[in-house]
């Protein structure tokens, strides 16, 4: 039987002060959901979830020390830098 362990990742205080800093902009409000590191037991194989924030309801994917966010799924990439910019 394989067996999964989940144990829940903080977003880190410097990504989170830049998600607010940039909600702050566009008067919104960020749900955020912590991600999970997901390890199968007796394995090698892990598994990082990413931090979800819905803002606007719209999904933003982060994760800690990464330069950049994503939309919706991890094949839409922006540079973290323009974050402020998705939240009209």
């Amino acid at each position: 039987m394989i067996t999964i362990i989940k144990k829940e990742i903080k977003i880190n205080k410097e990504l989170l002060s830049k998600i607010e800093w940039a909600c702050a902009f566009s008067k919104s409000t960020p749900q955020i959901i912590n991600g999970n590191l997901r390890i199968i037991k007796h394995t090698n194989l892990a598994y990082v979830e990413p931090h979800k924030v819905i803002i606007n309801n719209n999904l933003y994917l982060f994760f800690n020390e990464h330069n950049y966010f994503y939309i919706e799924n991890l094949k839409n990439k922006y540079p973290l830098k323009n974050l402020k910019n998705f939240f009209n």
